[in-house]
This record gives structure tokens, C-alpha cells and sequence, in this order.
């Protein structure tokens, strides 16, 4: 009988030795604190810090393991948080228990798989590569986050980011505007210049994607 394929989430911090490492540390812990308490349903054996700049964990389907990537990406636009992430997603085999107190002591094809392709990210431009057994819908999702990567890469300054977290959090431009001290108009402009429509855009096409399998 095969064995059930699961869907293994690994990522790490892009440059980390170039950013505080002190206060990297300390984001970096928060943020997993934050993740595996907020999409606690999603997950099957905890997100887990360990080589110190990357993180691994077992989500419960593609649906759940697509809408943690994307939450990762809100938490830290939204925390401010001074790093950037690449993922790997393999959905592959683990031939040992499923640990679902801590993500150590787990073998299988599909952690190696997936830790391979991490490495292979560090070689490439993209931060989001998804691996499936089947490989068309694989594909759309991965032209999809090339997209998605596309958006939320262009918002650099700080301005960018606090903007565009309120729009992500579905706060009104006129609210916006009061909080930030600026006129409305600019405000709009923002809006359109920062493509917030097109996020939502592409975030729900991840979701119907990621619906599919």
C-alpha cells in the first residue's frame, strides 16, 4: 500500500548574515510564535526553527499549506519585520511518525526533497516553489506566486509597507489618509499605485489553486 503524501513547508531568510543577528533571532521566533498559534487547525507537526535562519513544518492539505505561505508574507509586512523568506512546498512521502509536538526526528523522500529544493531556490531569483504529484497544477501555482512575488517585492520603503499592510487589513483610503497625514487623493493614488486590487487578485486565485488538489 503507498504511503500517504504529505505537504512539507520549509523556508529560510534570505542574506541573514547580513541583517542583526540579535534582533533577527528574535523576529524570526516571534513570527513562528505568531504562525503556528494562528493556523494551529492547518498544521501537523509544528513549524519549527532549525538551522537557526530556516524553518520547517508538516501542514494538514495544499488549501491550508498555500494560505500559511500567504499568512507568513502578511505577518511580516504587517509586524514590519526587516527579512524576506524563500519556500519550498513538497507534497512527498515521510516514512516515520509524524511528530506533532515539534518537526525533528522525521525521515522521508519528501523532507529531502523538499530541503534539496530550498537549496536550489538559493541559486534562482523566485521565493515560491511548489513541487506536486501533479506537476500542471504545480505549475499554475508557481507562475501564480511568481506574480504574487512580483506585488508584494515592489513595496520596499517603509511608506510602502505601512500603506499597504492597512489595505491588507481592509482599511478604508479615508481612514488611511487620517492615520498617515496625507490627503485622500494621495492616498487613492496609492492604492493603485501599490496594485492592492491585483494582490487580492492573485491571493484568490492561490486560494481557488490551491483548492483544486
Amino acid at each position: 500500500m503507498e504511503k500517504k503524501l504529505h505537504y512539507i513547508l520549509m523556508a529560510d531568510i534570505i542574506d541573514s548574515r547580513k541583517l542583526d543577528q540579535k534582533k533577527l533571532m528574535t523576529e524570526f521566533k516571534s513570527l513562528v510564535g505568531i504562525l503556528n498559534a494562528q493556523e494551529r487547525s492547518h498544521i501537523l507537526s509544528p513549524i519549527t526553527i532549525t538551522l537557526g535562519d530556516e524553518f520547517q513544518g508538516v501542514l494538514t492539505d495544499l488549501e491550508s499549506a498555500i494560505k500559511v505561505i500567504v499568512s507568513i508574507e502578511e505577518i511580516i509586512l504587517s509586524k514590519e519585520l526587516n527579512f524576506r523568506l524563500r519556500y519550498t512546498l513538497i507534497q512527498g512521502r515521510i516514512d516515520t511518525e509524524i511528530n506533532s509536538e515539534i518537526a525533528y526526528e522525521m525521515l522521508g523522500e519528501g523532507l529531502t526533497s523538499a530541503r534539496e529544493q530550498l537549496q536550489q531556490l538559493k541559486n534562482e531569483k523566485n521565493r515560491f516553489h511548489v513541487g506536486l504529484k501533479d506537476t500542471k497544477l504545480a505549475n499554475a501555482i508557481n507562475n501564480a506566486f511568481l506574480a504574487f512575488q512580483s506585488l508584494i517585492d515592489n513595496w520596499t520603503g517603509l511608506n510602502d509597507v505601512q500603506i499597504a499592510s492597512m489595505f491588507l487589513n481592509g482599511i478604508d483610503y479615508k481612514q488611511i489618509a487620517i492615520e498617515v497625514n496625507r490627503e485622500k487623493s494621495v492616498i487613492w493614488k496609492r492604492k493603485k499605485s501599490l496594485k492592492i486590487e491585483e494582490y487580492f487578485a492573485m491571493k484568490d486565485v492561490l486560494g481557488y489553486l490551491s483548492s483544486l488538489q
